[in-house]
């Protein structure tokens, strides 16, 4: 009986084995692959920064398994692309750039991961873009098959802070900022890396994209004029400090084709795929500095942010210490705007999906908006914050209530809206007074549970709220995708009030405003059907 059990156990293996050898046997490919694309096209990159990684399926559809004598790039070692194929990348010099007999079974498939970094200046120096290709070769002779690849490639300004090696610890360490931050006149050390623009950097233009690495700082009594045009990417972790005595001044002009914007100044990430366009919280803020002053903001937009703008102290000035005008901020990770114990004054200014609030003022100050769209329609998550917050208070790290009893809020017909049922929250410490008032404006602000009944929120009184719609659409155009365009069917259609109309004639696309003046930043559009 035993004995019968090891010769059936024998012959068991052996039909196995003589199966799967069978089944594993392999032929060389005879060039019938078939592909997920003709041709991969890696969007733009900045040259010297990495591109993402992209994936081209390569599919065997026989009965057969097959063998591919070589995969490989066509400009060979010297090409700018490398490759992954189905987790190998090799090594030596041929590493990411040729392999050599990969096994595919039959009706089965396997991934090629590409990327690319290419030094512009490698390619021409006659252009501040050039156009890349190369290709992915599959066998030779007449089962010769190809993939192409696409790449284009941006020259850029980069501002980036210095390296130093710490004789120490034998590591490199960031230059990091210092300057005044408690207005003592004694420069403070920070850990923010960074460093100050120089004389020759302090006039962005148009000619070439810029992209700072670490926060670029505008020196003390220094302005940064940022021409129309102006293309600025962060890259992460990443923004703007104007310091003491500094300002900036951004001077986008209306563009006729607004699809192109082509006048319009930019602030976004370092990151150019489509994939990246709206996602927020790519990089840190612009952040005006206690002391800076005169900063202008003419059409311009900051997306994909942490806090577009973080505003702080200088309320007591009698110059407001931001003018903004004409701008869109969107995408911001936390607040579109975040002033704290300061002022501004905005015009035509739109903001949009934030993960908090799109405009909180803390700390008291002085804030004059007239025209503007405040929405909020942020759909990443659980958004704890109303699309309109103000307050006159702070609490310091220390957990000290620090109070400003100064708070001056003026909206003129304004849109302030959102995916929440209450989009404004006014806090109040102790018995100070709040000077606030909403004149003209579209408010969403759905008690459903009573939980707002106090004073504040009393919208009959004249003093704080005259002619105010509540809780009517604007029928924005499509909000989540940050068309803040309203409709002819919208609430807020017709319902300005001229005195403020007049002051600002144009909407943010320059349509006069001066007849029939609608709410927010944008006269309504007829839509088609």
């Amino acid at each position: 009986m035993r004995r019968l059990l090891i010769i059936s156990t024998s012959l068991i293996i052996i039909i196995f084995w003589s199966s799967c050898k069978n089944d594993f046997n392999f032929e060389l490919s005879s060039g019938n692959l078939s592909f997920s694309k003709d041709t991969v096209y890696l969007d733009t990159i900045f040259t010297n920064i990495g591109s993402s990684t992209y994936n081209l399926k390569v599919y065997n559809n026989s009965n057969k398994n097959i063998t591919i004598p070589n995969i490989n790039l066509g400009n060979g070692e010297n090409s700018y692309y490398r490759l992954n194929v189905d987790g190998i990348y090799g090594s030596g010099s041929n590493a990411g750039k040729y392999f050599e007999n990969i096994e595919l079974l039959a009706n089965d498939s396997l991934y090629i991961f590409i990327e690319t970094t290419v030094d512009i200046e490698d390619l021409s120096d006659q252009s501040t873009q050039f156009l890349y290709t190369d290709y992915i070769q599959f066998n030779n002779g007449e089962n010769l098959q190809k993939v192409e690849l696409v790449t284009l490639i941006k020259d850029a300004t980069f501002i980036y802070p210095q390296r130093y090696l710490d004789n120490q610890t034998n590591q490199y360490i960031i230059e990091t900022l210092s300057f005044d931050i408690d207005g003592d006149g004694i420069d403070d050390e920070t850990n923010i890396q960074g460093r100050f623009l120089y004389q020759s950097e302090l006039n962005f233009t148009s000619d070439k994209p810029y992209v700072i690495y670490g926060y670029a700082a505008v020196p003390e009594n220094e302005t940064l004029t940022i021409n129309s045009g102006s293309r600025i990417h962060f890259h992460a972790n990443s923004g703007l400090i104007v310091t003491n005595g500094a300002s900036i001044k951004t001077n986008g002009e209306f563009s006729l084709d607004q699809e192109l914007l082509e006048n319009e100044v930019i602030f976004e990430a370092d990151r150019l795929e489509p994939i990246f366009e709206n996602i927020p919280g790519q990089w840190g803020t612009i952040w005006l500095f206690d002391g800076s002053i005169n900063n202008e903001i003419n059409y311009t937009t900051i997306k994909n942010s942490s806090i577009g703008l973080y505003i702080s102290g200088d309320f007591e000035n009698t110059q407001e210490k931001l003018l903004i005008r004409n701008s869109k901020i969107y995408n911001s990770s936390n607040f579109g705007i975040l002033a704290k114990g300061s002022s501004i004054k905005a015009e035509n200014l739109v903001i949009n999906n934030s993960g908090q609030s799109s405009f909180a003022a803390t700390y008291g100050g002085k804030y004059n908006f007239t025209h503007c769209t405040i929405a909020n329609y942020w759909n990443s998550g659980f958004r704890q914050f109303p699309t309109l917050l103000l307050n006159n208070y702070l609490i310091d790290s220390e957990d000290n209530i620090l109070n400003n009893e100064v708070l001056e809020a003026n909206f003129n017909n304004c849109i302030i809206y959102g995916s929440q049922n209450i989009e404004l929250l006014i806090e109040q410490l102790d018995n100070s007074t709040l000077d606030y008032k909403f004149s003209n404006c579209l408010l969403k602000f759905t008690d459903i549970n009573n939980s707002f009944n106090t004073s504040i929120y009393d919208f009959e009184n004249q003093e704080h709220f005259e002619n105010l719609i509540l809780n009517q659409d604007p029928k924005f155009l499509s909000p989540y995708e940050n068309n803040m365009i309203i409709g002819e069917n919208s609430a807020a259609k017709n319902q300005g009030d001229h005195v403020f109309s007049n002051m600002i004639p144009f909407d943010l696309l320059n349509v006069n405003r001066t007849i029939n003046p609608d709410l927010g930043a944008y006269q309504h559009v007829i839509q088609d059907d």
